[in-house]
């Protein structure tokens, strides 16, 4: 039998890992192994409900790592399809949760939903579980002061910028994962030489436009950075979107390898300079900032 917790879970964030705490504990008094059901691809991208909007704090492959890191003992994915979101509530815990899965007792959080049912309310869920002979816990909102936590209002945070916020309601810093690839090289020319990234993943969600302070990861090692987001308006009349880390105190060619870049703070905004002197003017100056800001954190 398995205690059971079931969302889509982006970010695993700390109102998710307060439903993982309370999942364990329960598992562990029942003495029962813990599993996390979760879902991919995100639901509004299979039903297209306004899909070319959607952004994701976090890859399945790093769903699965967040969750496991909180002490579950396992991630079970379900293929979401058309077909699958046409399920009932019934039907997804009698057929996936109680027979397929052999759940015992499930954990909900307070705004999840199971099954297509518009007008399914915690009475009837908890009724309808009964029946399938799974008991149900349900978990109250959990607020960082005045405000709840959820991974869209994270998400609107980072789309904003407001990478502080976004970091203290994840529980963790936000992060993008890619590999280095060939750019213009027009940092090294400003004595500034950049890891130019493209992710892994096209969904994650971006920061706003912007310089900011980052540590970098590369072949396990870690550095202070400085990583800009947006057009480079200063030295380049393209619109394509670029994101470039300056590492600190590194000088080694890493095209073609892994890049983690963790944001610690925004610094400003991007914007266009009277010429490239006064833009390496300010480059030092944003140097120097994310160098105390990031030192700063890592002797917390």
């Amino acid at each position: 039998m398995v205690v059971a917790a079931t969302g889509f879970f982006d970010g695993v964030h700390t109102g998710h890992k307060r439903v993982l705490k309370l999942l364990s504990q329960i598992a562990a008094e029942q003495g029962k192994r813990s599993a996390v059901i979760t879902f991919w691809p995100h639901p509004r991208s299979v039903l297209r409900q306004d899909a070319s909007q959607l952004r994701l704090l976090s890859t399945l492959d790093e769903k699965r790592d967040l969750i496991l890191s909180a002490g579950v003992d396992e991630v079970i994915v379900i293929p979401f399809t058309k077909e699958f979101s046409q399920l009932s509530t019934e039907e997804f815990l009698k057929e996936y949760l109680a027979k397929r899965y052999n759940v015992s007792t499930l954990i909900i959080g307070y705004d999840h939903r199971l099954g297509h049912d518009a007008d399914m309310t915690p009475q009837k869920l908890m009724e309808i579980s009964a029946e399938a002979g799974i008991e149900t816990r349900l978990v109250d909102a959990f607020q960082l002061g005045e405000s709840v936590i959820s991974s869209t209002k994270i998400r609107r945070l980072i789309a904003e910028g407001r990478i502080v916020e976004a970091n203290e309601f994840l529980g963790y810093r936000y992060q993008l994962t890619g590999v280095v690839v060939a750019g213009e090289r027009l940092g090294r020319k400003l004595g500034f030489p950049t890891a130019n990234m493209q992710l892994y993943n096209p969904l994650k969600a971006i920061p706003a436009f912007g310089v900011y302070a980052v540590t970098a990861e590369v072949e396990g090692r870690v550095y202070a950075g400085v990583c800009n987001i947006g057009i480079r308006p200063t030295v380049s009349n393209k619109e394509s979107v670029s994101i470039e880390t300056h590492i600190l105190s590194f000088n080694e060619d890493i095209y073609g390898l892994d890049l983690k870049v963790s944001f610690l703070q925004k610094l400003r905004d991007e914007r266009r300079f009277p010429s490239t002197d006064a833009l390496v003017e300010q480059m030092k100056m944003d140097k120097v900032a994310a160098l105390e800001i990031v030192s700063a954190a890592q002797s917390i």
